[in-house]
């Protein structure tokens, strides 16, 4: 099976986007459509349908995306055996405007020298992460496993850093003029997370969030995208969704969307970093005194019960997360 036209399956099937890929591989669009077709030949399966946006992983895609990966980083391990340092760390985040991504941005300017390869796996469950940093897939993954002690034994997670979470609202909701807000002032509106998959890290902690402070997390209908999000949120006088605050969203101006802290205690949603247990990648090292050097969250904060992040000088943090305030 020719090694390329598996590469240049898995950069399309990551990125999302053929010339994207072509791009990246330093090829043509039309030299990665022929590899793509070749293979689907070889198999006898499509792999991708077109969409507006790009390209789509059918269900023969998504079921042999694994094992072409497999087959490339084997390749890319073969090639680093002989030529040492060559290949770029690779890092998985949940989207490339996700908090993880901007705190690895913030790393890598400020050492550009850092050969870097920030990708997106598109899984939902952790374990699929997991399982491609044991496998050598990838060298680190930005997720959090809910029971690290169901890890394998080569691989083993940390702290990474708390994103705190943030209400954005339409200028037609009852809470857009407040400066800030305290969980309770939350109750009753109707706050919507679409996206939320089951056996997904997000899933637990909305789960335990809602329960603790009596909110109303909504994650009803499909997920359409941020921008349906965002155009929902600018025309709706009752809804609301929560974003992290390092999370990078844009809209248009006339959508005049309001981001409001909240506060008192202080919504952590705790990232991790998923490694290998030995010989991690030598560029990681730089990558984790990054991670303990930011800042902890001032005041109290809740986290949920399984957070892997321990209390870093907020003496209120495991007080706040074991009973969250109640409304005065």
């Amino acid at each position: 099976m020719n090694t390329e036209a598996l590469r240049s399956f898995v950069r399309a099937a990551e990125i999302g986007q053929v010339q994207h890929a072509a791009d990246e591989l330093g090829v043509t669009q039309q030299a990665v459509s022929k590899r793509i077709a070749a293979l689907e030949r070889e198999l006898d399966v499509r792999l991708f349908t077109r969409t507006a946006r790009g390209v789509e992983l059918t269900l023969d895609g998504q079921a042999f995306l694994p094992h072409a990966r497999s087959i490339v980083a084997g390749v890319e391990r073969a090639i680093s055996a002989v030529r040492p340092g060559s290949r770029a760390l690779r890092i998985d985040v949940l989207g490339l405007r996700s908090a993880q991504a901007v705190v690895l941005h913030d790393y890598w300017r400020s050492h550009p020298e850092t050969d870097l390869d920030v990708v997106t796996l598109r899984v939902n469950d952790p374990r699929v992460a997991v399982a491609a940093v044991e496998a050598g897939d990838i060298d680190a993954s930005f997720r959090t496993v809910t029971a690290p002690d169901t890890l394998p034994p080569g691989v083993r997670i940390i702290p990474a850093f708390d994103s705190p979470l943030e209400l954005l609202v339409g200028p037609g909701h009852p809470l857009a003029s407040a400066r800030r807000l305290t969980p309770p002032q939350l109750r009753k509106h109707r706050i919507w997370v679409p996206g939320i998959a089951p056996r997904s890290e997000w899933s637990e902690f909305y789960d335990q969030l809602a329960t603790d402070f009596d909110l109303r997390v909504d994650a009803a209908g499909p997920h359409f995208g941020d921008e349906v999000l965002l155009d929902t949120l600018a025309d709706s006088a009752d809804v609301a969704t929560f974003v992290g605050a390092r999370d990078r969203y844009t809209w248009p101006a006339d959508h005049d969307l309001r981001r409001i802290p909240v506060v008192n205690p202080t919504l952590a949603y705790p990232l991790a970093l998923i490694l290998p247990r030995t010989n991690p990648h030598p560029g990681l090292r730089g990558i984790i005194t990054h991670l303990e050097s930011l800042p902890a969250l001032p005041g109290p904060v809740w986290r949920p019960s399984w957070a892997t992040m321990p209390p870093r000088g907020d003496s209120d943090s495991a007080a706040a997360r074991r009973s969250p305030p109640r409304q005065e």
